[in-house]
């Protein structure tokens, strides 16, 4: 592909995948891998994906008030996500055959998800239920994680369940991205897959990353919680179907 053209399509899915997250506070990464996926290794994918995801996810996740009261909170799932996607890195499962197939089978359970919270009333986990799920949510997150390249399922599914603020679940999700990005981006430094020009380029897709995100962010403001779950689900999905079927 000529160099030019990749770069222009590189910088339309960027802005396209910002605006996702701005809207939902989820979906960068799987918009990116789903489309870079099309002519690229999802290893280089990922690659190009962690400095945009990096920081956007610090800038979802940490600005505003009660950061302590949501790391207090949410400190357990998000250690347990760390541990799931260092082992799943060490072990290269991303670099395995069957990373197609495990694109697949998270896109079938994202899928599911979101049709039957779409169909039903809104599921909610009692603060105990939460403690219980908080570690094999994020150990089983940070896995698939370390699989795709996508940190959606089932720590999504779960913030959705536990925590009823629209925007305390914005800052959470933000939260377990920063920690799933961060140990991602370690495992691919380590694995040589992340090296100084995958760094330039990643690096470059944070501009249009942050400008779709800016737009995403104004449009989230202005919804009710009713019209925003509903955004949040459909894009849940969307996305879902993308990586079932793509």
């Amino acid at each position: 592909m000529d160099p030019a053209l990749q770069y222009a399509l590189i910088t339309l899915v960027f802005i396209l995948a910002g605006f996702v997250k701005g809207v939902t506070g989820l979906g960068l990464p799987t918009v990116t891998m789903g489309l870079l996926g099309v002519w690229m290794h999802p290893a280089q994918a990922a690659a190009l994906v962690v400095i945009p995801a990096l920081v956007t996810n610090i800038w979802q996740g940490l600005w505003g008030p009660g950061l302590l009261s949501l790391l207090r909170r949410q400190g357990v799932m998000l250690v347990a996500l760390a541990l799931g996607t260092g082992i799943g890195m060490a072990a290269g499962l991303m670099q395995m055959g069957g990373g197609t197939l495990a694109r697949h089978l998270l896109g079938g359970a994202i899928v599911i998800h979101a049709a039957i919270s779409l169909a039903a009333p809104r599921l909610t986990l009692s603060p105990r239920a939460a403690r219980w799920l908080a570690a094999p949510a994020g150990l089983l997150t940070g896995l698939i994680t370390a699989s795709t390249g996508v940190a959606v399922i089932p720590v999504a599914a779960y913030l959705q369940a536990s925590v009823p603020d629209k925007e305390d679940l914005v800052r959470c999700l933000g939260l377990a991205f920063v920690t799933s990005t961060a140990v991602m981006g370690l495992g691919l430094a380590w694995n040589g897959t992340l090296g100084g020009t995958e760094s330039l380029a990643s690096l470059l897709g944070l501009i249009p990353a942050v400008l779709g995100m800016l737009a995403g962010n104004k449009a989230r403001r202005v919804m009710s919680a009713a019209l925003f779950r509903r955004c949040f689900l459909s894009a849940l999905l969307a996305l879902g179907l993308w990586l079932m079927l793509g």
